[in-house]
Formats: structure tokens, sequence, C-alpha cells
């Protein structure tokens, strides 16, 4: 072989290989840091609400403590509550506010992209939405109670209309923020209105879409906690109320512990399957 024979760069391709392992191992250790500070965090706030309700720096009837809140959760777990056993409780939340939040996705998702496609129709209907969607539309649980009655069908009906508007403005906003060029290009190989819908425009507006998805499920939530707090036979909304009457705070923050559980349980559902459908998007750091 000639002296002048150059052999390929293998020392900067093995670098390479190197520093992309050490960011992985870098962002590995971010990760196990936050989720310990996370934890950390936990702990320090129930320990000090723990220790202040014990000393009497804040009233414990008024504010319990987490060990009455833990004792409350046990207690509805093994022995149910008034209403029945704890399960069917949350099962009868999260029911009414899953379908209020699928009605109000599939509506705002439909109505959004043929707003943002025909753009006589939201001229027609625009005002109309302005307005819907500055009413204050917790106020309607009532009223959707007087329609509905107590059964679950005026839950659904409150968890609807929180559910709509946001996932209708995002779909909206995503139909018209579609690149032109695209919809041009589709134009011109042929496809037709129909076509440039389904096959350009929904595409193109799905990260719009479900961005809107993890804010409104829970708004679907809330509906259906506030429609059982004002009125129902089953519910976790309900055991809020129950809990009040009785001025068991214990009972109040045992509920609303056992619905932002349901709530982050939700949360992974929805961003796991987001990560699953965009796996072909970069991740944060590798688009910085």
């Amino acid at each position: 072989m000639s002296p002048d024979t150059q052999l390929p760069e293998a020392p900067a391709v093995v670098t390479k290989t190197g520093r992309t392992a050490e960011r992985a191992r870098a962002a590995r250790r971010r990760r196990g840091l936050v989720l310990l500070s996370r934890a950390a965090v936990l702990v320090l706030v129930l320990g000090l609400w723990e220790w202040f309700s014990r000393a009497g720096v804040i009233d414990p009837f008024n504010f319990s403590m987490p060990s009455k809140i833990w004792d409350q959760i046990q207690q509805w777990a093994l022995h149910g509550t008034a209403q029945g056993s704890l399960a069917e409780q949350i099962w009868y939340t999260l029911y009414e506010a899953l379908l209020g939040w699928v009605i109000g996705v599939i509506g705002g998702v439909v109505l959004g992209i043929a707003l943002g496609r025909i753009r006589f129709l939201a001229d027609v209907m625009g005002p109309y939405i302005k307005v819907l969607n500055a009413l204050p539309r917790i106020v309607l649980a009532p009223i959707f109670l007087i329609w509905f009655g107590l059964g679950p069908a005026s839950k659904v009906a409150s968890a609807v209309v929180l559910v709509f508007f946001p996932v209708f403005f995002n779909a909206f906003q995503g139909a018209r923020e579609v690149d032109r060029r695209l919809i041009d290009n589709a134009r011109i190989l042929g496809a037709r209105d129909r076509q440039v819908t389904f096959q350009v425009v929904i595409p193109a507006a799905t990260s719009w879409i479900f961005t809107s998805l993890h804010v409104s499920f829970g708004f679907a939530l809330i509906g259906a906690i506030v429609g059982e707090y004002i009125g129902a036979t089953k519910g976790i909304g309900l055991l809020v109320s129950a809990s009040q009457g009785t001025f068991n705070a214990a009972g109040v923050y045992a509920a609303m512990v056992i619905l932002a559980v349901v709530a982050l349980l939700a949360e992974g559902l929805l961003t796991f399957l987001e990560n699953r459908l965009f796996r072909w998007k970069p991740a944060d750091n590798e688009a910085r």
C-alpha cells in the first residue's frame, strides 16, 4: 500500500457515536433527577402540611391533614361509600367524562375542519360560535340538570360544552394554517376537495388537535364533577358534595386526590398515544 494512501477517518465515526451515547446518558440522568426532584417536592409539601396541622399552625378541622386524607381513601376503598363502592363512583364519573369528551372532540374536530375549509360557512357561523364561547359554560350545568335529570345525561352534556370549544378552535386554526403549497400541489396532481381535506388538511391539523386533547379531557372531568356536585346519584362529585355537607374536609380532599390520579392517568395515556402517532417528529433536544 502506498504511503500516500489515506484510510477512512474511523475515529470520527467513533467520536460521533460516543457523543450520541453520552447525550443519551445525560438525558437519562436528567430524567432521573427530574423525577427525584418531583418526589422530593411532594414529600416536602405533604410533610409540612402534616406537621403544621399537628402543631396547630393551621386548623386541622378546615384543612385536614395528609394522614386523615389517606385514611379516608382507605375507608372508601375497603368499606365503600354511602352510594356504593369507590370503584363504582370512579367509573361513573369516568364514564360521563369519557362520553362527553368523545362527543365534544368529534363535534369540535368536524365543525372546526369544516369551518376552516369552507370560508362562507365560517362567515355565517362565526358570530354564533363567538357568542356561545363567551358564555360562562359552567353555569349551564343547572340547566342541563333541569333538562336531563339526575342521570348521567346532564353530566355528559356539561362535559360536551366544555370540551367542544378548545377542540373546535384548535381544529379550525389547524385547518387554516395548512401550507398552501401542499394544497396547491395536491390540486395539481388532480386531488378533489374531499381528497384534499382527508389526505392533506386533516393530517396537517392533527398536531393542533392533539394539543387540545390534553386540555379538553381535564375540562370533561370538570364538567362531570360540577354536574355531579349540583345533583347526582353517584360519582366523585357527589362524594365531594356529601363530604362538604358533613364538614368532612378529609373527604373533600380525598375525592380531589382520586380525581387528580384519574386525570394524571388519562394524561399519561394521551401522551403515550401522541408519541406513538408522531414518532416521525424529531425530539425536542434533536430539533434544537
